[in-house]
């Protein structure tokens, strides 16, 4: 293979997704610096398109420099202090390493688990803070990607907030191609990735912190634990504020123009239209898929990733090769628990298109005769 010019693929796996020229475009703008007005003025509507994707008024809303990762680490390093109590919700990969993140930040993490595949109940979330009284935050994946699990997140913020704690939220696979109401469900920190149903390159990991959120990151003792993270820093640059804009770390600039021209396609479709459109196409797979004879794992599907039992008699590997080197077409393999018995299809933003879905389920036909 010439390194200089990969092959395309048609990227229905569990992220990235398809990126439409119109970003790919963008990308390649004049760079410019990272506090000259042109690009403030970029940055700035790049903020304020998140708080409409995100439905949020949240002022401090802003894409970290890095993928979805970057998130659930900025969101954890500056919300925990060393010896503070938190209870992860944990059904799925993404759970555990919310799990593994919070307690490298020093806190005692308190699991609320699940089956994979399944969601969380309430009454799971009310029996755990009624048993860890000094709980600051509960942090909850809305739409783990390792299973395909969608798990629903309305009253959650009441009772979690009844009980003095925060709602904090993994939306990486969830955030532009799902219901997701920050505001309306009283989340009080989230994080997501670009490169799921925004359609953007990887390399950018919006976020967004409510007052709560910033009342205990300014009542904080000591430093967050990460400089590079460190959101009492970074705001004074995303938001200025009296001072003026404060430089904190070089912004990947042209990474930022990307985000700007994918958010503006969220918006011309319409948000309301866009996650339409991805229940719509997931109800195409499915349909096709379960006419296969193929089953779904999780019983609440995400639309966005579908996780489906890998048939008797089917060579795993195999297929997802040949997938590939036949038809271009790359869908995931299984993670954890799942390894060997999942696959994984994503219909992500700009890959959630009916000519996808036929052409997937067309070579599955193929190759699993």
């Amino acid at each position: 293979m010439n390194t200089q010019f990969p092959a395309e693929r048609i990227l229905l796996g569990p992220g990235p997704s398809p990126v439409p020229s119109r970003v790919l475009r963008a990308l390649g703008a004049p760079t410019l610096g990272h506090l000259d007005p042109q690009y403030l003025t970029i940055m700035d509507e790049v903020c304020e398109m998140l708080r409409q994707v995100f439905r949020t008024k949240n002022a401090l809303t802003f894409p970290v420099s890095g993928t979805g990762m970057a998130g659930m680490e900025c969101i954890a390093t500056n919300l925990i202090e060393p010896g503070d109590e938190v209870i992860v919700c944990v059904n799925g990969v993404f759970g555990g390493r919310m799990k593994d993140v919070m307690e490298r930040c020093g806190a005692t993490v308190h699991a609320v688990e699940a089956a994979w595949g399944d969601v969380i109940e309430l009454d799971q979330i009310a029996a755990a803070l009624d048993q860890h009284p000094k709980t600051k935050l509960v942090g909850i994946v809305h739409a783990e990607t390792s299973t395909g699990a969608h798990q629903p997140l309305e009253g959650f913020a009441d009772l979690v907030h009844s009980k003095g704690a925060l709602l904090v939220v993994d939306a990486v696979t969830s955030l532009g191609g799902h219901e997701l109401k920050v505001d309306e469900w009283g989340i009080d920190a989230i994080y997501s990735g670009t490169q799921k149903c925004l359609s953007c390159p990887p390399g950018l990991a919006p976020v967004s912190f409510g007052d709560r959120a910033l009342a205990i990151m300014d009542a904080r003792k000591t430093k967050v634990q990460s400089w590079y993270l460190d959101v009492s820093m970074l705001r004074k640059y995303y938001t200025g504020g009296g001072g003026g804009r404060v430089y904190h770390h070089t912004a990947p600039i042209n990474m930022t123009y990307a985000l700007h021209e994918a958010l503006n396609i969220v918006l011309e479709e319409g948000l309301d239209a866009r996650i339409a459109r991805h229940e719509k196409m997931h109800l195409r797979l499915r349909a096709g898929l379960e006419a296969m004879g193929i089953s779904y794992i999780p019983k609440r599907s995400l639309h966005s990733l579908n996780c489906i039992s890998i048939p008797a008699g089917a060579d795993d590997a195999g297929t997802r090769k040949r997938l590939l080197e036949e038809y271009g077409i790359e869908i995931g393999s299984g993670l954890g628990v799942m390894a060997g018995k999942a696959w994984r299809i994503g219909l992500m933003g700009h890959g959630s298109t009916a000519r996808n879905v036929d052409l997937v389920l067309t070579a599955l036909r193929e190759v699993l005769k």
